[in-house]
């Protein structure tokens, strides 16, 4: 009898380390063709936002690139247009083939975003671009329907990791942005996988990432938890403030103009008009500058809505583009402003902000903490815990991603759908 089990565990053994193989194999290709797209895309929106820079009348061809890019989707595009939320379905096990052409398209369309002036990210991107080469793979090694969900997670938490050379955050977000509530631990293998190769690729392709300095982490108090707490239900319901906006502009667009092309031309000339009526260009793009603005504390207090408006208006009208960065921008430059207030380190709140507004939009307080730690040191781990839950709970069940769904309530009294 003792023998037949130790025979049965060597045998459990064995799976297991087939298993790995396996999963080395499949998420290590999909982290080598994300990490590698990824990389192209960094390299490529350096470039928009230098030309941009360079030759100022390009924001008068943002209206213009609506077009093109809207054509494109319509012509071209399949489904890819639903974005973060077809490769969020698909996940969760949806039978709705992601086209490999989402990958050119969304790369194409988010470098036209960039380069006439819309405000976006590059988070969405990055997870398009990773799901559609884990479909890729998943075809080519004709997976089933329990490995096609797990490889999916692969591409998210590939890309994300990789854009934002965060490969713990990245595997945690690939399991936990699916259900509110829920994480897919079957995938955390394969996603860790995905996202450390994705990230060592982006990085050995030469390409860096941003880092921010935290500054000096305050001396734990009663006083300083409740300042915590009091701007951490901020950033919460900033961040719904961000997703309920964005929400019902696109649909406010869709119904005024259903033609996806005079969409997004309007969008481009209400853009073009809020730049000459504020009087300043430094809303447009990913939002880095105004990041480093709200670390060195030289933000005015409109500086965080601002932001939000100009993202909330470029994505309500179709243009392609994450929220993730620009929501970094959103926060942090809130925190900025909190910080001066609340009397406590700018550059501190600014971090906490950074991470707090992106808990609440994305509802995964585990991968944000994560990412905290490997953005900022671990000596704040107690703080960024702290707003990450906060935040989270804040934030309802509203999200950036309409397809989340709701695996388990944060409380009874919420009954919404993200």
């Amino acid at each position: 009898m003792h023998t037949i089990k130790n025979v049965l565990k060597n045998q459990i053994h064995v799976h297991l380390l087939l298993y790995m193989i396996k999963w080395i194999i499949l998420a290590g290709f999909v982290g080598i063709l994300a990490g590698s797209a990824s990389a192209l895309f960094l390299v490529s929106l350096e470039w928009a936002a230098q030309t941009r820079e360079a030759y100022s009348w390009f924001l008068f061809l943002l209206p213009i690139g609506g077009i093109l890019v809207s054509f494109l989707y319509w012509k071209y595009g399949l489904n890819s247009a639903k974005g973060n939320n077809l490769i969020i379905e698909q996940a969760t096990g949806a039978k709705e083939s992601i086209p490999f052409r989402m990958a050119p398209l969304v790369l194409f369309g988010t470098i036209v975003t960039h380069l006439f002036g819309g405000s976006a990210g590059r988070e969405g991107t990055a997870v398009q671009m990773g799901g559609a080469f884990s479909e890729l793979v998943g075809k080519i090694f004709k997976l089933d329907a329990v490995d096609r969900k797990i490889i999916i997670i692969c591409g998210i938490s590939s890309g994300f990791g990789s854009v934002f050379g965060t490969p713990l955050a990245g595997t945690v977000f690939g399991l936990e942005v699916l259900a509110l509530g829920l994480i897919k631990h079957e995938a955390i293998f394969p996603a860790f996988v995905a996202a450390f190769v994705g990230d060592f690729v982006t990085t050995a392709w030469g390409v860096g990432h941003h880092h921010y300095d935290i500054g000096t982490i305050p001396t734990l108090s009663i006083l300083l938890l409740i300042k915590i707490i009091l701007a951490s239900i901020l950033f919460g319901l900033t961040s719904t403030l961000f997703s309920q906006l964005t929400h019902w502009l696109k649909k406010q667009y869709t119904k005024i103009f259903p033609n996806p092309m005079i969409k997004s031309f309007v969008g481009g000339l209400v853009i073009i008009a809020l730049v000459y009526l504020i009087g300043t260009r430094k809303y447009l793009g990913l939002g880095l500058p105004l990041i480093d603005d709200a670390f060195e504390g030289n933000v005015s207090p409109l500086t965080f809505i601002t932001k939000l408006l100009f993202t909330s208006l470029t994505l309500g009208a179709g243009y392609q583009g994450g929220e993730v960065t620009p929501l970094f921008a959103i926060g942090s430059t809130l925190g900025s402003f909190l910080g001066e207030y609340l009397h406590v380190s700018i550059p501190f709140l600014a971090a906490l902000g950074f991470i707090g507004v992106f808990c609440g939009a994305t509802n995964t307080p585990l991968a944000c903490f994560i990412m905290g730690i490997e953005l900022f040191g671990s000596e704040a781990s107690l703080y960024l815990f702290l707003v990450c839950i906060i935040s989270y709970l804040f934030s309802g069940h509203t999200g950036i991603y309409t397809s989340q769904q709701i695996g388990i309530s944060k409380g009874k009294l919420h009954h919404n759908s993200p």
